[in-house]
């Protein structure tokens, strides 16, 4: 019986586990943002990361080549800006999503009766960014810690093991290292579902989504569908064609 309490209550502080921005050392800012047409319409991503860096963050657009020190993405917070549907009015609010797509943190919401949309959008990201500035950002230097998998809790609550499990080991040692270098390299960006590779343009190449293996993906590529899976340190998106498997070599900076 008392095991049993000390896994509920093991459990629980997984669950109620609350992950600080502070323990993130930048910000990636897409070039568009789902209610958006084009790239940086507006100059919203503009405006987004110019008020990142004045709160204290390291900010990086989405197709930037990053520096040194700065190339694990679960070190990195990545922003969204999303808008409520309202009338009259224009209403922004930023998440901030850690590499899993889960949500750290959400800031207030910014509002605005201009009818021109750029000077609306500046006028309500600057009333969200208020209560960001509040929380007086500072990266502490900590890794970032990742959350576990709900799989490996349920799988097994009777081993303490199962619960402290660390699947985000098994991810590392499986994704090859891309050559930065490469003129066709891909940049995966985090999704509910899985990541979306982009080019340097940046335009959506493929879309990943998850499965139970961290070196294996569901993907879709210009309407085919297929996996990306890795292998001899290197991904590869396979699928049939003429009931013929074809194997093209795809570089991808996670």
């Amino acid at each position: 019986m008392k095991i049993k309490f000390l896994l509920l209550a093991l459990f629980a502080s997984v669950i109620g586990f609350s992950q600080s921005i502070n323990d993130y050392k930048a910000v990636i800012v897409p070039l568009r943002y789902d209610f958006q047409k084009t790239d940086n319409q507006y100059r919203l991503s503009t405006m987004t990361k110019a008020n990142l860096i004045k709160a204290g963050f390291e900010a990086f657009y989405s197709n930037e080549q990053l520096p040194e020190g700065y190339n694990e993405r679960c070190d990195l917070l990545y922003a969204e800006v999303k808008r409520d549907n309202a009338f009259l009015m224009t209403k922004l609010f930023v998440e901030f999503k850690d590499c899993y797509g889960k949500v750290i943190y959400t800031s207030g919401v910014g509002k605005s009766k201009e009818k021109e949309y750029e000077v609306a959008y500046k006028e309500c990201l600057d009333m969200a960014f208020v209560s960001i500035n509040e929380l007086h950002y500072k990266y502490n230097g900590t890794k970032a810690a990742l959350p576990a998998r709900a799989t490996s809790t349920v799988a097994a609550p009777a081993v303490t093991t199962a619960v402290v499990a660390t699947p985000v080991v098994s991810a590392v040692v499986a994704t090859p290292t891309p050559d930065v270098s490469d003129p066709n390299l891909l940049y995966a960006q985090p999704t509910e579902t899985g990541y979306q590779l982009i080019d340097k343009t940046p335009k959506v190449v493929m879309k990943l989504m998850k499965t139970s293996r961290p070196d294996s993906f569901i993907a879709i590529k210009d309407g085919v569908q297929g996996t990306l899976n890795a292998k001899d340190n290197q991904w590869f998106f396979e699928y049939y064609k003429d009931d013929k498997l074809v194997s093209e070599k795809v570089v991808v900076k996670f």
